[in-house]
């Protein structure tokens, strides 16, 4: 029995597109072990000169309602929270604190995704939903606020510009559309070596 090979899994609650791929994931875990981490999207936007859709005036709502008709699509229960983006730096602690398995991160995505709720206006409420007191304070601990971010610049380092986002063996995959990219990359590891795809990593940019 070949061994599993281990990739790492980013990921925000904030983000459709990452709730919709865990939906789907057990299309990789036969052959991955995926490690959920938690970051700050924000963070990571901002650290790569990126923007949300939701932050595109244009791109907004046609993203939204794609995300719609996906979940449609895919028979994935989906209902958009009472306001969108959210803050989640209070959720996404509590998610380090907790160093949250999978159950709980999709615990924490339903909350969200499924609830239709932003955590902040029923903390207690999403506490309880992740199986933990409802009296749970908002984390403020330095080591986990410092996790956090460093969990954050990690991604980047990666080469995660935004989530969801798989790394695995040091190639980034990101959206709910690479999953099929990724079980091809695992049928054929030396995709990246091809000459396409290597002249395709290292196009000279014509505007530089």
């Amino acid at each position: 029995m070949s061994t599993k090979i281990v990739a790492t899994f980013y990921y925000d609650i904030v983000s459709p597109f990452a709730y919709l791929y865990i939906k789907q994931r057990q299309r990789l875990e036969g052959k991955l072990e995926i490690k959920p981490v938690p970051i700050l999207l924000g963070g990571l936007l901002r650290a790569s000169e990126n923007k949300g859709p939701g932050e595109v005036a244009a791109k907004r709502p046609h993203t939204y309602q794609f995300c719609v008709w996906q979940a449609e699509k895919l028979g994935i229960p989906f209902r958009f929270p009472e306001h969108h983006p959210f803050m989640t730096v209070a959720a996404q602690r509590l998610l380090v604190e907790q160093n949250a398995d999978w159950t709980m991160v999709e615990r924490a995505f339903d909350y969200v995704w499924v609830e239709g709720k932003d955590p902040n206006l029923s903390w207690p409420e999403f506490c309880s939903y992740l199986g933990l007191p409802s009296d749970t304070p908002k984390p403020e601990n330095p080591e986990v606020k410092a996790k956090l971010i460093a969990n954050t610049n990690q991604a980047k380092a990666d080469g995660a510009f935004g989530v969801p986002a798989l790394i695995v063996n040091q190639h980034c995959f990101w959206g709910v559309d690479t999953i099929d990219w990724t079980l091809d990359y695992l049928a054929r590891p030396g995709m990246f070596d091809e000459a396409s795809y290597a002249y395709a990593g290292n196009v000279p940019n014509g505007l530089a």
